[in-house]
């Protein structure tokens, strides 16, 4: 589960003299080959790297990376989650092997910490980069550069608060990329408040002060950096065709929206049916009737590898924890697998729709020999997922299976209207 939170505020010290942190403007460089705005995307494939660091239904896609000072300096990266549930590109530093740019104010330097909802964290240094997706021109943007070793993090990013993100190996990825509903990670607010507890200033190894950041020097979300395929993008993933699973599968993302005719809505198949409307945090909301009549938030985030969702008061999945321990706490355990239906509202109401999916036993799931599962779920109320407190509805990866689902970023325009929105 992997879909990015607020970190929370943060009360600079009287000491403090809050640093404003400004974009350099680097000219975007170009780009060859067919099909530019094509990116496969691998779920456990070839793109995923090594298998023992994978975990099951992780989707992988590749970018290549070049250095702002030695723009023929580059390296192709791959293992890096594909997150419509997060905005921007986060890349290990070990990972790296080309120079970047930090940004920095004076001696001052721009570091970041974000915290997800599975109770994870991700700290370092926001650094210039060129990156290029598929085909499509190089764009110039900030992205983050973990290191959880750098500096000193502050405590939404130390293990006193979360679990940090130390390395890919034990993350399971080199790095995530961001492709939501949104063009940068923090928006308005981190423009204008220091204490947004999300971005830090760096003096040497003091990061104790906030920061204030201008749009174009936060972390971006490249799709809305290209040039012309950047109002979203389109997610289609076979389906899995087996409730036991499957090693792997391939796909495809789409950059742009109706940009181009691989990625015209009313082209696909199978065919879009409904446009839902987000609200500012990019949630529509969601009745699931065999746990409550009341509609919870919801999301639609493929960097969560299942649906995660409030048991169902009839007893249908019962925690796998009674028969396998307390570390299976949180997970489901029916004896077959089980049917379900909920149904998505847009945020203003309309449209709606109904969406079918199915939960099956996740101890036998998670250790099979398969990886891809289009039934795997799990409790999001459950403390061993710290996903939320209260009750809310995420529509993993298994929702994404035998779909076109189109990510709409906020303010940008298409035929399916203006984002942010949902689209299957």
């Amino acid at each position: 589960m992997l879909f990015l939170a607020s970190c929370g505020s943060q009360s600079s010290t009287s000491s403090c003299s809050v640093a404003s942190f400004s974009a350099t403007t680097l000219p975007n460089v170009g780009s060859s080959g067919s099909n530019p705005n094509v990116m496969s995307v691998t779920v456990n494939g070839t793109l995923c790297g090594n298998a023992a660091y994978q975990y099951p239904n992780e989707p992988c896609v590749s970018v290549k990376v070049c250095s702002p000072s030695q723009p023929s300096n580059c390296q192709t990266i791959s293992n890096l989650l594909l997150d419509t549930g997060s905005y921007g590109l986060r890349i290990f530093s070990n990972v790296l092997t080309v120079p970047l740019t930090p940004i920095t104010q004076g001696s001052q330097s721009l570091a970041e910490c974000v915290q997800y909802g599975d109770g994870s964290s991700q700290w370092g240094q926001v650094e210039y980069a060129y990156v290029q997706l598929g085909n499509e021109p190089f764009v110039n943007m900030p992205i983050l550069v973990i290191n959880s070793s750098y500096a000193t993090p502050p405590a939404a990013c130390s293990s006193s608060q979360s679990t940090p993100d130390t390395s890919p190996e034990q993350a399971g990825f080199n790095g995530i990329l961001g492709v939501g509903l949104f063009a940068q990670d923090c928006g308005s607010d981190c423009v204008s408040d220091s204490g947004n507890g999300q971005y830090f200033t760096c003096n040497g190894s003091d990061c104790s002060c906030g920061a204030t950041v201008a749009l174009a020097a936060q972390v971006q979300n490249p799709v809305a950096l290209l040039p012309t395929d950047n109002n979203g993008v389109l997610l289609s993933l076979p389906s899995v065709g087996s409730s036991s699973g499957v090693a792997s599968l391939t796909g495809s993302l789409f950059l742009g929206i109706g940009t181009q005719s691989n990625n015209t809505p009313s082209g696909q198949t199978p065919p879009v049916t409904a446009v839902y409307a987000t609200d500012s945090s990019g949630n529509i909301s969601t009745v699931f009737s065999a746990y409550s009549s009341h509609a919870m938030p919801s999301f639609i985030d493929s960097g969560s590898n299942g649906i995660f969702f409030p048991a169902p008061t009839g007893g249908q999945l019962p925690d796998c924890s009674t028969s396998y321990g307390s570390s299976w706490a949180g997970a489901f355990c029916p004896s077959t697998v089980q049917s379900f239906s909920a149904t998505n509202y847009s945020t203003s109401g309309s449209p709606s729709g109904s969406v079918s999916f199915q939960v099956g036993n996740d101890y036998s799931l998670l250790t099979s020999s398969n990886n891809v599962f289009n039934d795997y779920g799990s409790n999001i109320l459950s403390g061993s997922t710290n996903l939320s407190s209260s009750a809310s509805f995420d529509w993993g990866l298994p929702f994404f299976f035998g779909k076109n689902v189109f990510v709409g970023i906020d303010g940008a325009s298409s035929s399916l209207g203006i984002g942010p929105y949902w689209a299957y």
